[in-house]
This record gives C-alpha cells, sequence and structure tokens, in this order.
C-alpha cells in the first residue's frame, strides 16, 4: 500500500499554537518503522498546482493566498499565520490526497495520506486550519483524467465537512456524506447530501450503530466509482475539541467497518488523516497509526482479491 507524506514541510506556528503539528512526524516515524512488515511504500507528497488547485477553489482565493495577500479577517478564519511554508504545506497535503485517491484507482486498491481532510476549506476562502480542500481536489483531479466519475465522501471526522459540502453543493458527481457532532463546530452548518447530527458524549455502541445505518444509505445513493475517507481522531473521548466519547478501539473498529464496506465493493479507497486535538499528542498518533496499519491490511486483501472479516 502506498502511503503519501509531508510531514517535512512544516508550517511554522507559535509554541502556543494548539494545532498539534508534531503529530505528522511521530505518525510517519512509526509508519517508517514498520512499513516493510506491513507491505506500506512511503513516497513524497508531491504540491497540488494551480491546475489542480482552481478545481476546487477560485482565482482569486488561490492567487491572494499563494502571495499572502489574505486579509487579517481571513487569516483570524484559518488560524494560521501567512508563511510561504504554509502554503507549501498546504499544497503538499492535497497533493497527497490526489496520489493517494491516483493509486488506488490506478490498482492499488487502498491508499493513504498522512496528512489531509482540510474539510474546512471553501471555494474562496479557508477555515479551521484549513487553506485548501484537499477532498474535492483530489476528487476532481480524479475526474478531470478520467479515472472515476463520481466520488463518495465519506466524513468521519467529529466537524462536518462544511467547506466539502459548500464546494459540492450543486455537484451531483460529488456525494457528501458527514457524521459529526451535532452542537460542535462549525456553528452555522452546510447541507451535505447526507449529514448524521450525533448528540455529545456519543459512545462507541451508539456511533457504530449510526454508521451502520448510514453508509449503506450512502454507498447506495452514490454508485461511486471511487471513495475518500476522511478518518478523523477527534470523536475520540479524550479530544478537546471532540465533544464525542469513543474510544481508541471504537475508532478503530469504525476504520474497520468503512474499510470492509469499500473493500466488499471493491470501492477505490484513499484515506486522510483529517483532526486530531487530544492534549497528548501521543493518542491522536495512536489513532492515525491504527487507520493507517488498518489500511494497509485491507490494501493486502484487495490485491489478494478476498474478504478481511
Amino acid at each position: 500500500m502506498k502511503a503519501f507524506y509531508c510531514h517535512h514541510f512544516v508550517l511554522p506556528l507559535p509554541p502556543e499554537h494548539r494545532f498539534p503539528m508534531a503529530k505528522y512526524a511521530r505518525l510517519y516515524e512509526r509508519v517508517a518503522a514498520e512499513a516493510e512488515r506491513l507491505g506500506i511504500e512511503l513516497r513524497e507528497a508531491l504540491p497540488a498546482g494551480d491546475e489542480d488547485l482552481l478545481r476546487a477553489h477560485t482565482p482569486d482565493y488561490v492567487r491572494r493566498a499563494s502571495r499572502g495577500e489574505l486579509t487579517a479577517t481571513e487569516l483570524r478564519q484559518i488560524g494560521f499565520p501567512w508563511s510561504p511554508g504554509m502554503i507549501e504545506r498546504s499544497r503538499r497535503s492535497s497533493g497527497g490526497t490526489v496520489l493517494a485517491l491516483t493509486a488506488a484507482l490506478a490498482g492499488d486498491g487502498i491508499a493513504v495520506n498522512l496528512a489531509g481532510g482540510t474539510h474546512h476549506a471553501f471555494a474562496n476562502h479557508g477555515a479551521g486550519y484549513c487553506v485548501f480542500n484537499d477532498t474535492v481536489i483530489a476528487a476532481r483531479h480524479a475526474q478531470q483524467h478520467g479515472l472515476a466519475r463520481r466520488v463518495l465522501v465519506i466524513d468521519l471526522d467529529v466537524h462536518q465537512g462544511n467547506g466539502t459540502a459548500a464546494i459540492t453543493r450543486d455537484d451531483p458527481s460529488l456525494f457528501t456524506f458527514s457524521m459529526h457532532a451535532a452542537r460542535n463546530y462549525p456553528a452555522i452548518k452546510e447541507v451535505s447530501d447526507l449529514d448524521v447530527a450525533l448528540p455529545e458524549g456519543c459512545d462507541d455502541t451508539a456511533y457504530l450503530a449510526a454508521l451502520d445505518a448510514a453508509l449503506p444509505e450512502a454507498m447506495d445513493r452514490t454508485n461511486a466509482d471511487a471513495a475518500i475517507y476522511l478518518a478523523g481522531a477527534d470523536p475520540y473521548a479524550g479530544d478537546r475539541l471532540g465533544l464525542l466519547a469513543l474510544s481508541k478501539a471504537g475508532l478503530a473498529e469504525r476504520d474497520r467497518r468503512v474499510l470492509a464496506a469499500c473493500l466488499e465493493q471493491r470501492l477505490p479507497l484513499a484515506v486522510s488523516m483529517a483532526g486530531g486535538y487530544a492534549p497528548d499528542v501521543e493518542d491522536i498518533v495512536d489513532i492515525h497509526h491504527t487507520t493507517v496499519r488498518l489500511a494497509a491490511s485491507f490494501a493486502q486483501a484487495w490485491r489478494a482479491g478476498g474478504d478481511l472479516l
């Protein structure tokens, strides 16, 4: 299984910033330590170029973001100070999802971006630590190159994928399924093709029951050629920004069910890491690492043409 990384393109942040940038390097280190045993091929993510970005974002936004011309208000909405590193990192993160989806569609079946999941970025502005929307960029790259006609977005970050929903509102070729905490960010939700809003404190049992009901519906309604799965670590009970109460075992079971559903339907899948804000960064890395390990196991089953129960 191919896994694309860009941790060494660091977005410079002040020490007190609450975004856990360190998780990406630590995740890479863990994956690299067992890559050979798990059959993971690590590749550096290439940056998404303007041609790709413009399939999801307006020319004005791409130009001003790239040149450092965003206003102070726009940067506060994103949550990051502008720097050349912010743009390079954001382009690489988007490029990782483009490459993962391309690899999945080229015969690998499943591939992973060790970053990505920047689903709060809208066509004309960023938000919520998201500069460019890698999910829409990757889906439209695949469509533009004749690799897929319809793409299913399975967004299981704890926050609604509002930017993705807004960009694709009038695009029937991208089906957006978001399962998130009802009372969490963003305060004003967009309308996805399928939204499942969960109550505060939702635990493993209730969460997995909701997933079992919604995921088959999303897949049945989509008739997709490929899927992108945002495997957020932030539904975790210990997450500072989550409001849900899943255990690490519950999150692993969530991943297993998504991977199994895609394997059963032979639906090529790109997996991105999305959010995670636990006070101990190692908890975030644990959750993401489990996602990658499970994806590698299912990728082996895909290549073998069989099932992994």
